[in-house]
């Protein structure tokens, strides 16, 4: 059976190029806008070209689904971290922040649900500064009661560094492909 590929309705800009890459040499009437964005839902970073006449802002939302989309063309495909602009890795950071932050249920969730990789590992100990004792001390509050958020991770497991915090340092790992394990994105 095959991993159905992830797929983005929703995608922040992180950087909008207007006359396209700087490196581009072809001449200016045959450049292409080009957006960096990144997927609100799996966090896939992609290259986008706007539709004739749009101009976008980093932090804005396009949809890029299935159906009529209204700013976005068409999606030129995935792209690595590398290849983002100085702008767009700013942001990336700040994006990433943000979803966090709105969508806490779901990040909580993963303190909750987290299983174990293999005998030696568990899915939680992937997060930057978890180690084995902080690891058994999560699994044994979850198993009182399950988290109801960030705060509530910070109040019962002691001396747990900052679980946003850690959460957003994981992600931004498996965005940079840092880790061969993937636990947000897919």
């Amino acid at each position: 059976m095959f991993k159905q590929e992830a797929r983005e309705e929703i995608a922040i800009v992180l950087d909008f190029l207007p006359n396209g890459y700087p490196f581009d040499t072809r001449p200016m009437h045959r450049k292409t806008a080009i957006v960096q964005a990144m997927g609100k839902e799996h966090f896939l970073l992609l290259e986008l070209v706007p539709k004739k006449g749009i101009f976008l802002q980093p932090y804005e939302e396009v949809y890029m689904g299935e159906g009529k989309r209204d700013k976005i063309h068409h999606i030129i495909g995935k792209i690595p971290s590398e290849k983002l602009t100085q702008t767009a890795q700013t942001e990336l950071n700040v994006i990433v922040e943000d979803i966090v932050n709105k969508d806490e249920k779901r990040f909580v969730e993963f303190f909750n649900k987290s299983q174990p990789i293999n005998t030696r590992r568990h899915q939680i100990q992937l997060l930057p500064g978890i180690g084995k004792k902080h690891m058994l001390d999560i699994l044994e509050k979850r198993a009182e009661k399950p988290f109801e958020s960030f705060e509530d991770i910070k109040e019962r497991v002691k001396l747990i560094p900052d679980p946003k915090k850690l959460i957003i340092k994981r992600i931004l790992i498996e965005i940079r492909g840092e880790d061969k394990y993937k636990l947000f994105l897919d």
